[in-house]
């Protein structure tokens, strides 16, 4: 009997142009909880792909219980017990619960049809196993929140009995009680001799959750190494191969004009009075909790939704904005918190994801300017530092961190003023985050003005010159870069509905 429910040796994957990952090995114990970070382009994907039979790699080999196995296919995989929970839920919104948890399966009775009582009992005893027996298998999951969402992913890898469960950033849309809840779900599969590899940008989720972690960098195998022998630094350094002392790079520009000024804006049910300034050559913050009415003021801000009270100012002079081109062309820019759904085209090249919003500048006569695109998005490339064999690879291709700078570039390109940055890191690495924030840098050194809404407060406390903490469509405090408040007690004690002494 092997001592490794899965293992990897000597794995290589290549694809046109690149090698994707290169004699990679991994070892994954029974009911052990196995970290796999680094950074976005490491090969994390590609591993996951051929362990569940997405990719087929062109050499090493793939053990399941000490066997050798060869997947043609995911269906293979998920034959020999491998189950994945991807960031991108795969689930179909309008079907009711039992469907999702049996998709690609067929439980057939005597009769030759679908046997729904059974389903149903199996879906509910899967779902009771991960601490949910409340949650209702006729319910269509489209009217469930992502949390209760996820669990019916993991309750499809349940009722397959998985031996090994990968989670691919299984917290990057997660409030906190679903963190909360998500980390004691997981220790109960461990628990149960389930395998899990972990895959997470979140130093702290890996120390608190995982007994191992393995680090990936360039497509190769860095170390597997004890949790508890690990230090952040060491993690750091094993990702990026250099230490990360500054994680906020921040740098500071000279506080110019006010350059966006929303009044006592309201949306029914969402907004109430919510009044904010925000300054040139600043980065101003937003915090709060899940659902504080952050994303939904930003939204007002730039056109895409109606607001039903108050107004907006550019450079002091009110402005009606009704829909994003109106924000476009009084110089805003939207980096969207879903940048796949709403910031990028995924079927189409990097190069013409960096011209989705200022399209107008390339064309020469009535058509684009193939060269100025060309020039363009190698220049964007290379300043953004976008890892990616060219500008006429498919944006959807490339790893997240690198989509995000595209979507980035994509407003660059535009020579806005006003940057609103939507949960700018979110589903990122260590490094790439660096990145961005070195591109922050730069726009405030120029003199933009930055807003950047993030619901990881060392993030806001690290990048921000002032910050506004809202809690259920409210503005409930403003808090200065030198304010004593200006720390993460403060800011949570707002976010609850407290009250900051002066």
């Amino acid at each position: 009997m092997s001592e490794y429910i899965v293992e990897l040796k000597h794995v290589t994957k290549r694809f046109p142009g690149v090698v994707a990952m290169r004699d990679m090995h991994i070892q994954i114990r029974p009911g052990e909880i196995h970290g796999l970070i680094g950074e976005n382009g490491a090969g994390k994907s590609t591993l996951i792909k051929v362990l569940t039979g997405v990719h087929v790699p062109e050499e090493g080999e793939i053990y399941v219980d000490g066997q050798k196995v060869s997947f043609a296919n995911p269906v293979h995989a998920r034959e020999a017990g491998i189950a994945c929970v991807y960031q991108e839920l795969n689930i179909v919104p309008m079907l009711p619960v039992v469907d999702n948890v049996f998709m690609g399966r067929k439980v057939k009775n005597k009769l030759g049809l679908l046997d729904y009582p059974r389903m149903h009992k199996e879906a509910h005893e899967a779902l009771t196993t991960l601490g949910h027996p409340e949650i209702d298998t006729h319910m269509e999951c489209g009217k469930m929140g992502i949390g209760l969402q996820q669990m019916v992913e993991i309750a499809k890898a349940v009722s397959l009995n998985a031996k090994l469960l990968i989670m691919d950033e299984p917290t990057s849309s997660l409030g906190e009680q679903e963190v909360k809840q998500l980390m004691t779900t997981v220790r109960e599969l461990a628990a149960k001799g389930i395998a899990i590899l972990f895959v997470s940008h979140k130093l702290e989720e890996l120390f608190e959750l995982c007994d191992r972690v393995t680090v990936m960098r360039d497509g190769e195998h860095i170390i597997t190494e004890d949790m508890c022998n690990m230090t952040n630094d060491k993690l750091i350094n094993a990702m990026v191969g250099r230490t990360l002392e500054n994680q906020f790079p921040k740098e500071f520009g000279v506080k110019g004009e006010c350059m966006l000024e929303a009044q006592h804006l309201e949306e029914i049910g969402v907004l109430h009075d919510v009044s904010f300034k925000a300054y040139a050559g600043q980065i101003l913050g937003f915090a709060g909790l899940v659902g504080a009415g952050r994303t939904e003021t930003m939204r007002a801000v730039f056109g895409a939704d109606k607001i039903d009270g108050g107004q907006v100012l550019i450079k002091g002079k009110p402005e009606t904005i009704r829909q994003p081109q109106q924000a476009i062309r009084k110089g805003i820019a939207l980096v969207t918190e879903d940048r796949k759904g709403q910031g990028l085209v995924l079927s189409q090249p990097v190069k013409y994801n960096l011209i989705l919003a200022s399209m107008k500048r390339f064309k020469k006569g009535i058509l684009l300017s193939g060269k100025k695109i060309e020039d363009s998005g190698k220049t964007h490339v290379k300043t953004l530092r976008i890892k990616t064999p060219t500008i006429n690879e498919v944006v959807g291709q490339l790893s997240g961190g690198n989509q995000q700078k595209v979507v980035i570039g994509k407003w660059v390109n535009c020579d806005a003023d006003i940057f609103i940055f939507d949960e700018p890191t979110r589903g990122i690495d260590v490094g790439a985050k660096i990145e961005v924030y070195n591109v922050m840098n730069q726009l405030v050194k120029q003199g933009k003005c930055l807003i950047m809404v993030s619901s990881e407060l060392p993030e806001v406390l690290g990048m921000s010159d002032r910050v506004i903490v809202m809690r259920e469509g409210r503005v409930m405090a403003e808090i200065e870069r030198d304010s004593k408040h200006f720390n993460q007690e403060s800011i949570m004690k707002a976010a609850w509905g407290g009250k900051l002494d002066e």
